[in-house]
């Protein structure tokens, strides 16, 4: 998945720990449809984002957790 977004939005690994990942984005999704189809692969990467984050929903995800953002945090519990 990281090679992947590698390749199409320019992320960076900035830190790494035993339970978390924070990269930064080069070059986010713009679009909310984009976005989506993003934040559906950071579901399926890291589901606790969303079930346990503050925006519960993979729509609202994508709209304060991605697009034009210029870093992603993962984390796990």
């Amino acid at each position: 998945m990281l090679r992947s977004w590698e390749d199409r939005f320019g992320i960076r690994v900035v830190a790494l720990g035993f339970d978390h990942l924070l990269v930064s984005v080069a070059a986010p999704p713009t679009t909310l449809t984009e976005a989506e189809a993003v934040a559906a692969e950071h579901f399926a990467f890291c589901p606790d984002n969303i079930r346990q984050g503050t925006d519960p929903t993979l729509r609202a995800y994508a709209e304060h957790q991605v697009i034009d953002q210029p870093t992603w945090h993962f984390w796990w519990d």
